[in-house]
């Protein structure tokens, strides 16, 4: 594991095609790739449903008696497998109240816990809100499915090199869980059947002249955490998001004008009392924590993403927080982000000897709009609201083989999810250890 911290950050340059291609982020202007089936495009996408409509249930790597992995999970196949866990395990389903623009809904589940009310679930799991960071949903699922493997058969879960027993397994579910699968099902669904390397959602409101590059919004960079590109620092504003539909990171015509978005929004407005939460992407071997709009500090609380007298030096990570800006965070709030943030590194790097690196999403580049933010700034915004501390999880190192580096090789998709589930069992752990918040109400 690597630990990057304001004082050893320059500028990580080898990153920045992590989560955008190079070329998306040349000159400045973040824009989108020439779109072109991919001949080369990693591990291939299932074809049928081999959960027949949830008759059939998934099992995880973890317990060593896995479903078959020869390909990813199609979109039909990720909703059939929250059916059969559903029916297998007896917990609750969901689905949100919006429907996207091609008539898909998201449905999601709750497992764990200690009483059966809304409140009583504390960690949020988000996955595939990009449509070409293939496997997310997998790695969601598949996790899901062996922590209530191991529940009900008493057993412990092995990923790689890292193991757990029965007892993390049982401390793990006691957070409770509330979990959404696949929350870009129309990209997904596109990128799946073209090979193009979609990244946004498929709005076609801005679409112009049959391009389809001006289709779609990028949904983490529609959340309502500084969207207005007039609050951050002229010099940054072009990066952290984008006015211009054709960009990758095109933000909308205003937050939450995604119902991808909106229906994150609900899971966390319905489980009010979520205390910790995690979006999974790929594919820069990351574990990022909030902030994602500056450098953190714990000194001036007057510098804060709601005070407008900074908005002209929001976004400018090389300067001093001092003397320029920094994001206010507590000492104790940022002690336990950190904390739980390389604990998920630690069990990262030992499941298969792949280095992942822990810091502030800033670091990576500032964003505007992001999920993670949303989720941690609720709080600051509206004290009446739970405070959540929010994370993305960059899992994976890119396929270097394809077109498109965010398709894994079958090699890779396993790894990833040895990866991202032995991280997920150290957040629940983490998060157990370090507090849910207020007693459970139910």
């Amino acid at each position: 594991m690597k630990w990057t911290d304001a004082s050893s950050f320059l500028c990580l340059a080898h990153l920045a095609g992590a989560c955008l291609l190079p070329e998306e982020r040349a000159g400045g202007s973040i824009r989108r790739h020439n779109t072109r089936q991919i001949r080369n495009s990693g591990k291939a996408i299932g074809t049928g449903d081999r959960f027949n409509g949830g008759a059939l249930f998934p099992i995880g790597l973890g317990s060593g008696n896995e479903t078959d992995m020869s390909t990813i999970l199609n979109v039909k196949e990720v909703n059939s497998a929250l059916q059969g866990l559903a029916k297998e395990y007896g917990f609750e389903t969901f689905t949100t109240p919006y429907t996207t623009y091609e008539g898909a809904t998201m449905s999601g589940g709750t497992v764990g816990g200690q009483g059966t009310c809304d409140e009583t679930y504390r960690v949020f799991l988000n996955g595939a809100i990009h449509a070409r960071e293939r496997g997310s949903s997998d790695n969601v699922l598949y996790f899901i499915a062996d922590l209530l493997y191991a529940e009900k058969h008493g057993t412990g879960l092995t990923y790689g090199d890292k193991t757990y027993t029965n007892a993390d397994v049982v401390t793990a579910l006691s957070t409770g869980i509330v979990f959404l699968p696949l929350s870009n099902p129309d990209g997904v669904a596109y990128d799946q059947s073209t090979n193009s390397c979609w990244r946004k959602n498929r709005n076609p409101a801005a679409a112009t002249n049959g391009d389809d590059d001006t289709v779609g919004v990028d949904l983490n960079r529609n959340f309502d955490f500084v969207w207005d590109l007039s609050k951050w620092a002229t010099s940054v504003a072009d990066e952290v998001a984008s006015e211009d539909p054709s960009s990758e990171v095109y933000h909308g015509e205003a937050a939450f004008s995604e119902p991808e978005t909106q229906s994150i929004k609900w899971v966390m407005d319905t489980y009010s009392k979520v205390r910790w939460f995690l979006d999974l992407h790929s594919y820069a071997g990351d574990i990022l924590y909030s902030w994602g709009s500056d450098t953190d500090q714990s000194t001036n609380t007057a510098k804060n993403f709601l005070n407008s007298a900074y908005d002209s030096v929001r976004g400018k990570t090389s300067d001093s927080t001092t003397t320029g800006y920094g994001e206010y965070i507590s000492s104790a709030d940022l002690d336990n982000v950190s904390s739980v943030g390389k604990r998920m590194g630690t069990a990262m790097d030992a499941a298969t000897g792949r280095s992942y690196t822990v810091m502030q999403s800033a670091y990576l580049y500032p964003t505007s709009g992001a999920s993670d933010d949303y989720a941690f700034s609720r709080h600051f915004a509206d004290p009446d609201l739970n405070l959540a501390y929010g994370y993305t999880v960059e899992f994976g190192f890119g396929n270097n083989k394809a077109s498109c580096p965010f398709y894994p090789t079958d090699a890779q998709y396993i790894q990833n999810l040895q990866e991202t589930n032995a991280g997920f069992m150290e957040f629940l752990l983490g998060a157990a250890e370090v507090g849910l918040g207020d007693s459970q109400a139910c």
